[in-house]
């Protein structure tokens, strides 16, 4: 074999393992054992990384909790004004409405701002900080809207860059966590279905690297990213876990949604999962937006407590088509029991 690199151009690929053309005997027999075990050692790295064990998140001086508002609960209204100029409601009439009915803070989802999934202008986002500020109102989260399940990279590379864009609006915002998907996000479909024949594991592999480039950016603009189980590729706990885990970086964590969680007992995935949260959703049902089986909230808040977790508990209603939903009769209610059952936890 030559050692010329002219000669035998395979030798191009022993650059990345910062292999040189040796200059004696002794120094290729050197290099030539070095080879494999420096291959070893990055499939090694890469390979810890993938099984990398998801730690808790580091807590001190007990849990400490405040009621949060997802604007989900109000998508209709904030529709209306946003996308058919038709009445409605903005993110501004939202804070008003946090103010008046005692809510801690609010958490507006990308989409309700005009232009999405364009950033919106620094203006808006400034005025509307301003206008949190002044009602005594905090942001605790804000979210995009990204598929990572695909098999398309021209939309999955699309996707990462709207969460950036999003990253550095929630950056602006002052707001700590960016909601991102790992689920499909489409109308009547699944991974399954977007996937084009890949492997459940394949789908992982890419949706983790997607959420890792997404986090290096977060941890440069100081937004954690948050992956929320939506019931599709994040169906329990465990996927929930294993997904960021593979991860591996304290800027991304766990938002567990309280509602999508699809076994058989879906308070045991909330325990699971608890102490990996850097945010939650709390929804009305543990068991789906057209369950009428309420949820325990002594339960989950016992769940909430033993994990030491502080910070916000969003709530986000949902109307459910047959039904009659007004979210200014629901929203309030449902933020006085949650109130309550902290108190009665504390």
């Amino acid at each position: 074999m030559s050692l010329d690199p002219k000669i035998n151009p395979k030798l191009d690929s022993q650059q990345d393992l910062h292999i040189s053309v040796p200059s004696s005997r002794r120094q290729f027999l050197w290099q030539a054992s070095a080879i494999p075990l420096a291959a070893a050692a990055a499939f090694g790295a890469i390979s810890d990384r993938a099984e990398a064990e998801l730690k808790p998140v580091p807590r001190e001086g007990g849990s400490r909790l405040k009621v949060s508002l997802n604007a989900f609960s109000f998508s209709r209204l904030l529709n209306d004004k946003i996308k058919r100029g038709n009445g409605g409601i903005d993110l501004f009439d939202l804070v008003d409405f946090c103010a008046k009915n005692n809510i801690d803070a609010f958490d507006p989802t990308g989409y309700f701002f005009p232009g999405f999934p364009a950033a919106p202008a620094d203006s808006y986002l400034y005025d509307l900080k301003r206008h949190a500020f002044e009602s005594g109102v905090g942001i605790s989260g804000t979210g995009a809207r990204n598929n990572f399940t695909t098999a398309d990279k021209t939309q999955r590379a699309a996707d990462v860059k709207i969460v950036k864009d999003w990253v550095v609006c929630a950056s602006k915002l002052g707001a700590p966590v960016l909601r991102v998907f790992a689920d499909t996000q489409m109308r009547a479909k699944t991974w399954k279905d977007v996937a084009g024949g890949a492997t459940r594991e394949q789908v992982r592999d890419w949706i983790a690297a997607d959420l890792r480039e997404c986090t290096d950016f977060g941890k440069d603009h100081g937004v954690i990213i948050g992956v929320q189980n939506h019931g599709d590729f994040l169906r329990t706990a465990d996927d929930l876990i294993e997904l960021v885990g593979m991860v591996d970086s304290p800027w991304c964590g766990v938002i567990v949604d309280t509602g999508y969680f699809r076994s058989d007992d879906p308070y045991k995935d909330m325990e699971k999962a608890a102490p990996y949260a850097v945010n939650w959703q709390v929804k009305q049902s543990a068991f789906g937006a057209e369950s009428d089986v309420k949820i325990d909230l002594k339960r989950l808040l016992h769940i909430v407590r033993a994990s030491d977790y502080s910070g916000y508990l969003p709530i986000e209603t949902l109307s459910v088509r047959g039904k009659p939903y007004d979210p200014f009769q629901v929203v309030p209610g449902f933020v006085q029991e949650l109130k309550q059952t902290i108190a009665e936890t504390a």
